[in-house]
Parts: C-alpha cells; structure tokens; sequence
C-alpha cells in the first residue's frame, strides 16, 4: 500500500509540487526542499523531506528550547499531569518563516515530500512522528518505544487531537499504535486525516481573524 500510495501521488501531484516549487522560489531564495536527520525505526537516522517554509539557515536553538521545555514539563509533572500542549512555534511574529510558509504548514503541503521516503522505505504513510535527533537527546528511555513502528506521514497522534495534546499524550499513542497496528487501523487513520487537516486550516484562520482585527484597531 505503501509503493502504491506513494507512486501514485507523485504522479499524480506533480503539477501541484511544481507550483509550490514555484511558490517557494518567489518567495525566498534558497533551495526548494528542506532536510534534516530525523530518527526513525528502531533508532535509525535518515534524512526527512520536506518542503521549505522557513528562511535559508534558520537558527534551531529556539525550536530545541522548545522541545527540551515540553519534555521537561512532561517528566516534572505530577501524577496525572497531561503537560504542556505541543503548540507549534509558527507564529505570525516569526521571523524565520517564509511568506506563505504558514499556509504551507497549516495545510500540511509541506510534508508532500515525504512521499520521497515512503518510495525509499524509510516512512510509512502511517506511523510515529520521526523526532530530530536533539528530541531524541532529551528522551527517557521508555519514550524510545515510539521508534518499534516505522515512522509515518501521518498517524494515531494526528488524528487524536495533535498539538493540542501533550509530549506525553503523544509518546503514549505512539505506542498504542505500534502494539495495536493493523491494515484496518492505518485504513482509518488515512480516512481521518483529510479531515484532521480542514480543521486544522480553519481553526488557524479563526485565529487569524482577531490578530488582524487587532492590527487593523491599532493602525
């Protein structure tokens, strides 16, 4: 399913890739495509694809802050503390993000590319999220259970709540799924993930709405 999947929707989202290319290129010289080591089954590294939304040698330190702060809450927090939700640093006062790079994101075009890495065997179209290895540096070690399934486009966690739900919320569906895994749950999580993404557009146009009223009233 994977091969299939895959194969056809590169062929078939060809137009759409040359005019996100297109897209990208107008808006911030650079390459096109954006990579980076992530880690994926049973602790292999291998390099993500991903369309490039952020400026050329954006700096990471603030975005592995922000991991580190999320996990910490997670392992400091009391019995049944679900921890902090795991919000995207994608702001609209964030300077390392491209014009349009948001829509990219909250779109979920972005991740088009990892097609790429189901094609070289190194993702699924379901599975984990394939942490960056500073992620990893910061994980207990019963966290590592997220690698005992292949990575994915998409997943359990995705189709749960997603950045609303915590490090912890996270890890613990990872794990349910790489115990609970089968044709007909991943034939699920695929059926709700168009889904998960219209909502995901529409909520950040909700919240687009007051910031530029709030603008607007400040001009």
């Amino acid at each position: 399913m994977d091969i299939a999947v895959a194969s056809a929707g590169l062929i078939l989202i060809a137009p759409l890739f040359g005019a996100i290319a297109a897209l990208i290129k107008i808006a911030s010289p650079g390459p096109v495509f954006f990579r980076q080591d992530r880690v994926g089954y049973f602790g292999k590294v291998f390099t993500l694809y991903k369309f490039r939304t952020m400026h050329v040698n954006a700096d990471p330190s603030l975005h592995r802050r922000h991991l580190a702060s999320l996990i910490s809450a997670e392992s400091t927090g009391g019995p049944g503390s679900c921890g902090t939700p795991m919000q995207k640093l994608d702001g609209d006062n964030d300077p390392r993000i491209i014009p349009f790079g948001k829509l990219l994101r909250r779109s979920c075009l972005d991740e088009l590319p990892q097609l790429i890495n189901v094609l070289r065997g190194e993702m699924s179209l379901v599975g984990p999220r394939p942490p960056i290895p500073y992620e990893v540096e910061e994980y207990s070690r019963w966290h590592t259970a997220r690698f005992d399934a292949v990575p994915g486009m998409t997943g359990l966690w995705q189709v749960s709540g997603k950045n609303r739900l915590s490090f912890r919320e996270m890890v613990l569906l990872d794990i349910r799924y790489s115990r609970e895994r089968s044709l007909w749950l991943d034939a699920l999580i695929l059926l709700l993930t168009p889904l998960v993404v219209v909502t995901q557009i529409r909520d950040g146009l909700a919240r687009a709405k007051p910031e530029a009223k709030g603008v607007a009233e400040n001009a």
